[in-house]
């Protein structure tokens, strides 16, 4: 399993739901092998003592078949939720193997956010970046752009995303983008070597660079804490 955001009311208490963001398994050519894949992840991940748990395909998942085998397993590739006052929106920016939303998924996500009041707390989950974070590594979405100007009128719509195998934050406007930790293995910054490749594994630290983030909303913000992968 690669991400993970949980999302909490507070951080003594458990998490209202988790969302993982995307690979939640690794490319394979055979069709066969993937629903293997998609299906052990299930039920590793069927384990967790939270009662609801999200997921999103990453492009390992989906884009070799336009994310056929991963609805068989966890259903739709973009939905929406809301949870606590909040508005969620997930996008798939992965089964186009071209690394774009679509203009159909586009058309819905207009339709959806014109239901939303302009002062509504809007979170979008994805797993490609929607902003050209580094497109020569696929560290981007074709027309993400489309997407944050559909965003741009709500004025408290933030975007949570995975794909890049560690923590960042960017801001469009008033549109925050954070990517939390993976956890499997990490990769470098962008554009910090010449060719994008994960981190080489060391035995003597086999957990850094790992981790995943934590989630608590308060009073209108959100509180972004980080968590290590640590031996127990």
């Amino acid at each position: 399993m690669k991400k993970a955001v949980a999302a909490v009311n507070s951080l003594n208490e458990p998490p209202d739901f988790i969302v993982f963001t995307g690979d939640l398994t690794h490319t394979t050519d055979d069709p066969k092998e993937r629903r293997r894949r998609l299906a052990q992840f299930k039920e590793i991940v069927s384990e967790l003592k939270v009662k609801d748990v999200r997921f999103m395909p990453g492009e390992h998942d989906a884009s070799l078949d336009r994310g056929e085998a991963y609805q068989e397993f966890f259903g739709k590739t973009h939905y929406t939720f809301d949870h606590k006052g909040v508005h969620f929106i997930a996008l798939d920016n992965v089964s186009d193997p071209a690394g774009r939303i679509g203009d159909e998924q586009l058309a819905w996500l207009a339709a959806d956010l014109a239901k939303q009041p302009r002062d509504s707390r809007i979170v979008v989950l994805t797993h490609r970046p929607l902003f050209p974070l580094y497109p020569q590594w696929d560290w981007a979405t074709r027309d993400g752009d489309k997407a944050i100007e559909l965003l741009m009128p709500h004025r408290n719509a933030t975007v949570f995303y995975g794909h890049i195998h560690q923590e960042h934050h960017f801001k469009t406007a008033h549109i925050e983008h954070h990517a939390a930790k993976s956890l499997i293995f990490p990769q470098p910054a962008p554009g910090s070597v010449p060719k994008r490749a994960p981190v080489a594994w060391d035995p003597a630290q086999p957990y850094r660079g790992l981790g995943f983030r934590q989630i608590e909303a308060e009073r209108g913000e959100y509180k972004l804490t980080e968590f290590p992968v640590v031996r127990v």
